[in-house]
C-alpha cells in the first residue's frame, strides 16, 4: 500500500501583524515620552541646572540621580546661603559701595561683585593703583572660604583701544581679570583649580556706552560666586571681620 504523503507546511501569511503590532507599541510609547517631556516647567529646569552645578559649579553625588524633592530642597538653602555671603561681601566692603565704585548683585549664575575700573586701574592700564588694593584684600579672606568655583571677567567700555601692550579691548579686559585672579590666588592663598578668568571686552556692558558715565560703569572687573550644590553648607568664620578694612576709594 502506497503511504499518504504529507501535506506540504505552509508559511503564516499573517506574521507580519506581530511585528506591526510591536512597532506600533514603540512608537505609542516613544510619542509618550516626548510629550511627558514637552511639558517640562522650562524655568524650574533652568534653577535646577543651576543649583546642581551650573556651567563651572560642582556637582553633587546623586543630585541627578531621580531623588524624589531634592530640587525643592535644594533651592531654599541654596537661596538662603546666597544671602548669607551676599551680606558678609557687603559687611567687607563697607563704604566701597555707598560710593558706587563697588556693587554686588545675584543672578542665576551666582553672586556677583562688580568692582569700578576707576577703583583699580587707571585708564588703559592693567596694573592695579597702589592704593586700591584693599577691596580685593577684604574680598579674599571672604572667597578662601567657600567651596564654590570663582571667575573673574573683565570688561572695558566700547572706546577702541589700540597700544603696543594692548592691541584691543578684549587684550585689556583679559589682562585685567588675569591680574586680578593672579593677585588673589598668590596674595591670599585662593585654590587656583577653583579659579578661572575671561575677558569679554565691551560685549557684556551693564547700561548702554552712551554716556561718559554709562562707559565708566562698563569698566570693571566682575569676580563671580558661582552657584553651585557644596557638599557641606557654606560657611563663614567670623574671624575674617577682625581683617575687613574699610574701603577708602582714591579720591
Amino acid at each position: 500500500m502506497k503511504k499518504k504523503e504529507k501535506p506540504a507546511d505552509h508559511d503564516n501569511e499573517e506574521r507580519w501583524l506581530l511585528t506591526y503590532a510591536d512597532l506600533i507599541t514603540l512608537l505609542l510609547g516613544l510619542f509618550v515620552i516626548l510629550y511627558a517631556m514637552s511639558k517640562i516647567d522650562a524655568g524650574k529646569y533652568a534653577e535646577m541646572v543651576s543649583a546642581m552645578g551650573g556651567v563651572f559649579g560642582k556637582e553633587k553625588p546623586g543630585v541627578l540621580q531621580g531623588q524624589p524633592g531634592m530640587m525643592q530642597s535644594t533651592m531654599p538653602q541654596l537661596q538662603n546661603e546666597r544671602q548669607k555671603v551676599e551680606k558678609e561681601i557687603r559687611d567687607a566692603l563697607g563704604s566701597g559701595l555707598k560710593k558706587d565704585l563697588v556693587s554686588v548683585s545675584q543672578n542665576e549664575r551666582g553672586i556677583t561683585i562688580h568692582i569700578m575700573e576707576e577703583l583699580l586701574f587707571n585708564s588703559g592700564s592693567a596694573e592695579f593703583k597702589a592704593s586700591s588694593l584693599v577691596v580685593l584684600d577684604s574680598l579674599a579672606s571672604i572667597l578662601k572660604k567657600l567651596p564654590n568655583d570663582i571667575r573673574i571677567e573683565g570688561h572695558t567700555d566700547n572706546v577702541p583701544i589700540s597700544t603696543s601692550q594692548f592691541p584691543s579691548n578684549w587684550h585689556l579686559s583679559v589682562a585685567r581679570a588675569v591680574n586680578a585672579g593672579y593677585y588673589l590666588i598668590q596674595k591670599h592663598g585662593l585654590d587656583p583649580e577653583k579659579v578661572s578668568v575671561v575677558g569679554y571686552a565691551e560685549y557684556r556692558p551693564l547700561v548702554p556706552n552712551t554716556t561718559d558715565e554709562n562707559r565708566s560703569r562698563n569698566r570693571r572687573v566682575d569676580i563671580v560666586i558661582l552657584t553651585n550644590v557644596p557638599h557641606e553648607p557654606i560657611a563663614i568664620n567670623e574671624d575674617h571681620k577682625s581683617n575687613n578694612n574699610q574701603l577708602r576709594p582714591q579720591q
